[in-house]
């Protein structure tokens, strides 16, 4: 498999398959570096599903989908809730 962030450091990379499993509420790969030892990453980073279809038509122009950048704003607005004490 390989890594298809373009902002990870792996990027491009491949790596051994280990696993597929759900962890911290988020769909997750494992996978053997070169020297066999097991990391987790997200599958979404990864080429393990189909390429979305947003990221290929963006070729690189957009690195944000909008669905993306609305969940960012619904985060910082939580966040900026707790930090008022409300």
């Amino acid at each position: 498999m390989r890594v298809t962030h373009p902002f990870h450091p792996w990027a491009g990379r491949e790596f051994t398959f280990v696993d597929r499993r759900v962890a911290w509420d988020e769909d997750r790969v494992a996978l053997a570096d070169g020297n066999g030892e097991v990391v987790s990453l997200p599958a979404a980073w990864t080429d393990v599903d189909p390429v979305d279809p947003f990221v290929m038509m963006a070729a690189g122009r957009c690195p944000f989908r909008v669905t993306d950048l609305l969940a960012a704003v619904d985060l910082i607005d939580a966040l900026r809730v707790r930090a008022s004490g409300g």
